[in-house]
């Protein structure tokens, strides 16, 4: 089905047939740049496909915690690859894999690079049903209804998020519809920008197709010109990059479309703070505050109140000492992975570290790979779609 998207303020608002993703300028210029050097570098000598990240699904906890996954380590033995690369392997977004990485080159990790691969996430707060969008936390959280005798699941996806000046409304609301291969009116108020910016050529009109900036799989929110979709700039996931949709990895939109019934409730909030707990041990999660969200509330003010109420519903931490100033570190660091702060922190805050890292040998993803098509699996040479 086509379908173009509503009058006024919608999705999208990036160039298409870019041979880069993220965002403008300098930073457009450079990816640009990167990706045919890198397509180069693999053409010369990395045989195969490209990789495809597997949609990251838990079993949510049984135990009254709040946290899945695990942080990994790899190894980096081909070294065509980017950070960017990586992140998308593991379903990981921008943010998330160079805050993870802050002495690594995002360009040119170099050859035995041993990164930390941030897959271990805490849940925000219940109800855990239908989609939860953390903005902040550029990340989507998909809680399908359990079938009969199995598990209760979390399914989790990085998404590019709205540039500054158009936030995403907060509150709820539900998916109202999807559409295969949307085509794309582009606003008044977006065209005007991109006038403003200097693109006088940009186009009115994007028909259905792999350029399109609305992907080709898109599921409407309830919220006015809101649409959860896929992006001809995969490389911008994880980054402020929309005009208030939400922009998911192509193969995610493909894995995410078929599941996600109309009518399942959608919860947009603004939590730059998540604290949770494994067992005993205390772990604390920040990450950059979005400005359009203005908040009577410092970021350190947050972060103690989500630790306090944390606590209150946990009796076991009560008698344990706050680690305050830990929190508030971490706070400040604003890293998104989960920091362990408390006793034990020091020896859990090793955990990478003491692990075996992980050969990553596969190709980088290539210039084909920039734009909204999914990309083609290493094994089978067929691409995954829904």
């Amino acid at each position: 089905m086509q379908h173009s998207g509503p009058p006024g303020r919608g999705c999208g608002g990036t160039r298409a047939r870019s041979s880069a993703c993220a965002a403008f300028g300098a930073w457009e210029r450079c990816v640009r740049h990167a990706a045919g050097a890198l397509a180069l570098l693999a053409a010369l000598g990395a045989p195969g496909a490209a990789p495809v990240a597997a949609a990251a699904t838990f079993d949510l906890p049984a135990d009254g915690s709040n946290i899945v996954g695990r942080v990994q380590l790899i190894r980096l033995d081909n070294p065509a690859n980017t950070l960017l690369d990586i992140a998308r392997h593991y379903d990981l977004g921008y943010e998330e894999i160079v805050r993870a990485n802050p002495a690594v080159s995002v360009w040119v990790p170099g050859a035995g690079t041993r990164i930390v691969v941030p897959t271990e996430f805490i849940l925000p707060p219940r109800p855990w049903r239908g989609l939860v969008v953390d903005i902040p936390r550029r990340r989507l959280y998909y809680f399908p209804a359990p079938r009969r005798g199995q598990p209760a699941q979390v399914i989790t996806f990085p998404i590019g998020i709205a540039r500054p000046g158009w936030p995403t409304p907060l509150g709820s609301t539900r998916i109202v519809a999807k559409f295969r291969n949307p085509s794309w009116i582009v606003p008044k108020d977006i065209l005007e920008e991109h006038r403003r910016e200097g693109q006088a050529d940009f186009p009115r009109y994007f028909p259905p197709g792999p350029g399109n900036p609305m992907g080709m799989l898109a599921m409407q929110t309830g919220f006015p010109g809101i649409f959860i979709h896929g992006t001809d700039r995969p490389w911008g996931v994880g980054r402020r990059v929309s005009h208030g949709c939400m922009h998911l990895y192509p193969e995610d939109a493909a894995f995410l479309f078929p599941r996600l019934p109309v009518g399942t409730v959608v919860r947009v909030v603004d939590l730059p703070v998540l604290v949770g707990s494994r067992g005993r041990q205390l772990y604390v999660s920040a990450s950059m505050p979005v400005a359009d969200y203005a908040s009577a509330q410092s970021l350190p003010t947050r972060a103690v109140a989500a630790l306090a109420h944390w606590r209150a519903r946990h009796p076991g931490l009560q008698r344990q000492p706050m680690p305050w100033q830990q929190l508030l570190a971490a706070a400040s660091a604003q890293r998104m992975m989960p920091v362990p702060i408390g006793a034990h922190s020091g020896q859990r805050d090793g955990r990478a570290a003491a692990q075996a890292p992980l050969s990553y040998a596969f190709p980088p993803y290539g210039v084909a790979a920039n734009n909204a098509q999914v990309p083609v699996a290493p094994a089978s040479g067929a691409a995954r779609g829904p």
